[in-house]
């Protein structure tokens, strides 16, 4: 049975629970804002990576201190939400899907909490596969399917990919690219904890539509935040009532 889980709120995603309470926890790494509220009887810690209006971009996102804060919190589970774009036609805006690899193009963030320690983690299986067969299985039940296995190249930002850049990223084998996946999947696999991402495809990406924009990542994302909490909520009721 669990009885506390953590939530990422993506772009878009910053009003993601309607009712809770705001605090402010510092860590070694700053402070971060988080919503502590109850679903389902389990109690929710809510992160908006971005922060509550989001003012923070992608390469500035305190993601060391996000980690760390779940750890803080003795949360085991982590379900990360993420704004992406679509590299596959089939994969269409509005569409949800479930991460399940990672293509990592980021330059300059800080990557590890061991800067000074020989550890080398597995990512094998970056994201936790538990958590991603809850995903699943709360995905079939809300929305009668349910998209796996999906692989994210993430870029530094906060600027879009070029048209070739997405064609690159289409042979090396990516589905979706988005900005924040690393290294904040990296991290929490570091600490332990059981991390899973669920992201809402909002645009196609550079080269497959006219141009990308930032309000259409937003507008899409409000659409679309119904599907997400929803799939969350059920998630959320499956990880209640698991047996241990």
């Amino acid at each position: 049975m669990v009885d506390v889980i953590g939530v990422i709120g993506g772009s878009g995603l910053e009003k993601l629970f309607p009712k809770g309470t705001w605090f402010t926890c510092k860590t070694p790494y700053g402070d971060v804002e988080f919503l502590e509220t109850i679903v389902e009887g389990v109690k929710v810690y809510f992160v908006p990576r971005h922060g509550k209006e989001h003012t923070k971009p992608p390469h500035r996102v305190n993601y060391k201190g996000n980690i760390w804060f779940f750890k803080s919190k003795n949360v085991k589970y982590v379900i990360a939400t993420n704004a992406v774009g679509s590299i596959r036609k089939m994969l269409k805006p509005g569409m949800v899907v479930i991460l399940g690899d990672v293509i990592d193009f980021t330059k300059r963030r800080n990557t590890t909490f061991f800067e000074y320690k020989p550890i080398h983690v597995d990512v094998t299986n970056i994201f936790c596969p538990e958590l991603v067969k809850i995903l699943i299985e709360a995905s079939e039940n809300v929305l009668g399917y349910a998209l796996s296995d999906v692989t994210i190249v993430v870029t530094e930002g906060p600027r879009f990919e070029t048209p070739a850049e997405i064609r690159m990223f289409s042979i090396l084998g990516a589905d979706v690219v988005g900005m924040t996946t690393m290294p904040e999947a990296v991290l929490a696999k570091e600490l332990n904890l059981c991390y899973a991402g669920l992201a809402m495809i909002t645009n196609f990406a550079a080269g497959l539509q006219e141009k990308v924009s930032a309000e259409e990542v937003y507008d899409v994302a409000k659409k679309v935040s119904k599907k997400i909490y929803g799939i969350i909520v059920e998630a959320i009721k499956l990880l209640k009532n698991m047996k241990p």
